[in-house]
């Protein structure tokens, strides 16, 4: 019998024990011989012979938290948008080198294996890819942790482009397989819903009307250069045995698969449409299924390793809610505790909001969840009623020690009243957490002037700032490896886990060599992007023209409109004076519009009818295109953002949270072309007023303009190149078969324009000139390119995950052992 404290110990991983390897798992678990092979049975064999490799890093990390007791965090979170992951765990785990000679030897090019991995379809946009940064960076820092989100079965959407319009289809990204992930047929709780309740006494009891079960999936994240690994549990719905054998031997063949369809649709589909009562509800349950199943899975494995205990829990677990989708994991809590623990309510509270801490990731309260009192009361009457009672205890705290106005007690109540009644979810993940940050500087300022005033008031000792991070594996080291190259020939290879070490790099600022290098990876990733692009989109672009990119979820306060208005106001200077030496300019978007949002979509297929209209305008001689790449991923992402000369981020101040694609595209080289919100304020500190494009109206001047009742008209009127960009769309010029077809975009933009595209329009016009001014000059170009690569530091996820872990989970890494 193997002793219980036997650790398995792989042998060093040479080229011939890989290649080994690779083959065993082709044929023992893929079930193929090396002559029928296909590059994706290829590619799993690879990722299963480099995951068993990983794997004992990890075991050994989760046997070591086990051991010592130890505090950890749960991060839970609606989305992960990890990307692929093979290069990156090759790389964590230094055999990238390794796997590409074992599988040359193979006969194989491990590029066009890498090619193959599909991108899992667990997040959407900034919230999920941040959330997956974040798993990367706890990994690398040996910290306790472990993420908690869904296993969807399709993602999103995918989407395609048909007649310039954004179409969406089905990502069934798991049909490819998931060979990373190991299925936990022994994790599986119960969630309930709907049903009634009653009363014995105080006990409130719940009896469900529904049940279904959550099943686990784990998934391994390594961390760099380090044995720990993270673990991301995922949970599918799973109907088990669930079948009506008499319906289908009736006939009845979709009757006896009703109800197990019904179950499995709660993990189906990332974001299902909730323009309808059903994509609310299923949205709704969605959120419970995450919060029930990690909760429960969470304290089954506190009492576990305490001795059955639950009284220390607050003193072992932290758990965080990325924004306010897991929020009903608050109500939940307390439902354990006070219900099946049967801890009184004062103490359960307290315990529960010493457990939680929360992330605000924006600044717009339509953004912020609300759930209509009569549709929680039929999926969660528990939770409903618990809330009911957190919304009791919170109130009469306001009204003894703060304030009895009945203004002031209406604003900040947990319900809001009107015509129709909703919990307000970011209210209670207020209420119910410890710690509140924001993830810029100006985002978290912001919250406590504006989105949370009421709540700084109350608990001003609750809110705090954590500015926002990426991982420079990801996106340097896998994203960008001549780059990666080139710092480690410079600087060294510590830059991959001390990201502040870029500061290196300063002395050499303005040295010839380091700045030709730099163009010459610069002009290759941008080669590289425009074989993409023609492969792809059967569109010929120059890479000695700028790439200018804004790549994002399509929104109105993204503002991809203002971009368009500038690139018409652009071509239309151009035509009218041909023989001016025009800077040539590439403008690449690409992002996602949310398949009920009708403005969004409209933006998308207006990008691609003023395309259509642009690249074949031969008068141009192939000087100005625009180019919309569809269904935006990470691994798109990896090709596009290396390739940047100017990233746009040119949201209205006071509207974008922080942003992480604007310190991607810095990091890799790119300038940004921005206004001051976000992060971008944090980016200007670092890199300088020389080395960035700052533009627009403050926040402050924003304000101002709403106050003295902002009028879109005055600036279309008074600014001739605006207004011809706006009359051309109007008036059908980008859309001659359609003529119409954007009356009612433009009627908005000229009578209200939230977003205040056309008060920043002028200002934008005129720093795009100042771009094309300074890329003429190409010294100083990369000189800037430079100082913007050894300034971004400060943008690692290590030091945000660090921060969080010191100052909001008071967690400690683990010292590994050897």
């Amino acid at each position: 019998m193997l002793d219980k404290d036997f650790i398995y110990e792989s042998p060093k991983l040479t080229v011939e024990a890989l290649k080994q390897a690779i083959v065993s798992k082709l044929v023992f678990d893929i079930g193929r011989s090396a002559q029928e092979a296909t590059t994706r049975d290829w590619l799993n064999a690879t990722v299963y012979a480099v995951r068993d490799f990983v794997a004992e890093g990890w075991i050994q990390t989760v046997n070591q938290f086990r051991e010592e007791k130890t505090r950890r965090v749960y991060y839970l979170s609606m989305e992960f948008l990890m990307g692929r992951v093979l290069s990156n765990a090759m790389l964590s785990e230094g055999v990238y080198d390794t796997a590409k000679q074992a599988l040359s030897e193979l006969g194989l090019v491990l590029e066009d294996i890498l090619e193959k991995e599909a991108d899992p379809g667990l997040g959407n946009g900034g919230l999920g890819r941040l959330a997956a940064c974040f798993m990367d960076s706890i990994a690398t820092c040996n910290l306790p942790g472990m993420g908690y989100g869904i296993r969807y079965e399709y993602g999103m959407f995918k989407q395609t482009i048909e007649d310039g319009s954004q179409v969406e289809k089905p990502d069934a990204w798991i049909a490819k397989g998931a060979p990373w992930e190991f299925t936990r047929a022994s994790k599986r709780y119960r969630v309930r819903f709907g049903g009634n309740l009653h009363f014995e006494g105080e006990k409130c009891i719940w009896t469900p009307s529904e049940e279904i079960t959550a099943l686990a999936y784990d998934n391994i994240v390594p961390g760099y250069e380090t044995k720990s690994a993270a673990t991301l549990r995922l949970w599918t719905a799973n109907a088990g045995d669930i079948f009506n054998l008499a319906n289908f031997n009736k006939g009845d063949y979709f009757g006896a698969i009703e109800e197990r369809s019904s179950i499995e649709n709660v993990s189906r589909v990332l974001y299902p449409d909730d323009s309808t009562w059903a994509g609310r509800e299923l949205r709704l349950r969605q959120e419970y299924f995450l919060v029930s199943a990690s909760l429960q899975d969470i304290i089954k494995r506190h009492k576990k390793f305490h001795g059955g205990k639950i009284a220390n829990l607050a003193d072992k677990v932290a758990i965080h809610l990325n924004d306010t989708h897991p929020a009903l994991a608050i109500p939940e809590l307390m439902h354990i505790l006070v219900d099946q623990e049967g801890i009184s309510w004062k103490k359960a509270w307290d315990m529960t909001r010493r457990i939680f801490s929360y992330t605000c990731h924006t600044l717009m309260s339509e953004a912020l969840e609300t759930w209509p009192i009569e549709l929680m009361a039929k999926v969660l009457p528990r939770h409903l009623q618990m809330i009911y009672e957190i919304n009791a205890e919170f109130l009469e705290y306001v009204r003894t020690y703060v304030s009895a106005d009945v203004d002031f007690i209406r604003r900040v109540s947990l319900i809001e009243e009107g015509n129709q009644r909703k919990v307000r979810m970011g209210w209670l993940s207020v209420v119910g957490s410890h710690k509140v940050n924001g993830v810029a500087e100006i985002h978290s300022d912001l919250m406590v002037s504006s989105t949370f005033a009421d709540f700084a008031k109350i608990y001003p000792e609750r809110f705090t700032n954590v500015t926002n991070g990426v991982t420079p594996r990801r996106w340097i080291g896998v994203a960008n490896p001549k780059l990666a190259a080139l710092f480690d020939k410079y600087i060294g290879t510590e830059w991959r886990k001390d990201l502040s070490q870029l500061s290196l790099l300063k002395p050499y600022i303005g040295k010839p060599e380091i700045i030709g290098e730099l163009a010459k990876i610069k002009f290759a990733n941008k080669k590289r992007l425009a074989r993409y692009v023609k492969n792809t989109l059967d569109i010929e672009i120059n890479p000695n023209a700028i790439f200018d990119v804004q790549v994002k979820r399509i929104h109105e306060y993204k503002r991809q409109i203002l971009n368009v208005l500038q690139i018409i106001s652009r071509y239309n200077q151009m035509i009218a004076n041909p023989e001016k030496n025009w800077q040539s300019r590439v403008f690449i978007l690409a992002g996602k519009a949310a398949s009920a949002y009708y403005t969004a979509k409209q933006t998308i297929r207006l990008i691609n009818d003023i395309a259509e209209v642009i690249n074949n305008d031969e008068r141009l001689k192939g000087r100005l295109k625009v180019v919309f790449i569809p269904n935006y991923s990470v691994s798109i992402a990896e090709i596009i953002i290396p390739a940047a000369d100017i990233s746009e981020q040119i949201s209205l101040a006071g509207t974008e949270a922080s942003g992480t694609s604007n310190m991607k595209f810095a990091l890799n080289g790119a300038l940004t072309l921005g206004t001051l919100d976000g992060a971008n304020v944090e980016i200007l500190e670092n890199v300088g007023e020389d080395n960035i494009f700052i533009f627009g109206n403050t926040v402050e001047q924003v304000e101002e303009l709403r106050r003295n009742g902002y009028s879109p008209v005055t600036f279309y009127q008074q600014d001739e190149e605006l207004r011809q960009a706006v009359d051309q769309i109007a008036l059908g010029h980008f859309s001659p078969k359609e003529p119409t077809r954007y009356q009612g975009l433009i009627d908005s933009l000229r009578n209200y324009d939230y977003y205040q595209s056309f008060a920043d329009f002028r200002s934008y016009a005129d720093m795009q000139a100042k771009v094309d001014e300074k890329y003429q000059d190409q010294a100083a170009w990369f000189n800037s390119t430079l100082e913007n690569i050894a300034n971004m530091g400060f943008f690692s996820s290590d030091r945000t995950i660090l921060e969080y872990a010191e100052r909001i989970w008071k967690i400690k890494p683990l010292k590994l052992e050897n």
